[in-house]
């Protein structure tokens, strides 16, 4: 596991690599699929449309909607998206898989604006994916 946050130019990017000890495919699934991205993302997955432009609606725990729009879709290896939230500005989101091996590394990154990085939700968000990305480690092995 390599997860190391780093701060280019006007925004802050968090930076996480993980190596997966299963195909692409699958991890792509994991990622992309309502109800699998569902069972680790912060949030539950209420609607994706698969491909470019696409939109995706998120739900929190007190029923509260937010949306974003696939920005790329590269099956099976690279999927993001733009979320604009109220309170935190604009987020890009990107997951980036590789083959390796007979798994894949995963480079997962969120971007969000320099001025948001100094303030406490910065260090809480870095927590919150490392939290997360260990979720999909477990929910791809549960699902073996």
């Amino acid at each position: 596991m390599n997860d190391s946050p780093r701060s280019p130019g006007d925004e802050r990017t968090l930076r996480f690599e993980r190596r997966l000890a299963h195909a692409p495919e699958k991890v792509w699934r994991a990622v992309t699929e309502p109800e699998q991205l569902s069972q680790w993302y912060p949030f539950t997955v209420a609607e994706l449309d698969p491909q470019l432009g696409g939109a995706i609606r998120f739900r929190d725990e007190e029923g509260t909607e937010s949306r974003a729009e696939i920005t790329e879709f590269l099956p099976p290896k690279v999927f993001a998206f733009r979320e604009h939230d109220e309170q935190t500005g604009t987020h890009e989101l990107r997951f980036e898989l590789e083959p390796d091996g007979e798994g894949c590394r995963l480079t997962f990154t969120h971007s969000f604006t320099d001025a948001f990085a100094q303030t406490p939700w910065a260090g809480q968000a870095e927590t919150g994916w490392v939290h997360c990305l260990d979720a999909l480690e477990r929910a791809l092995a549960e699902a073996a």
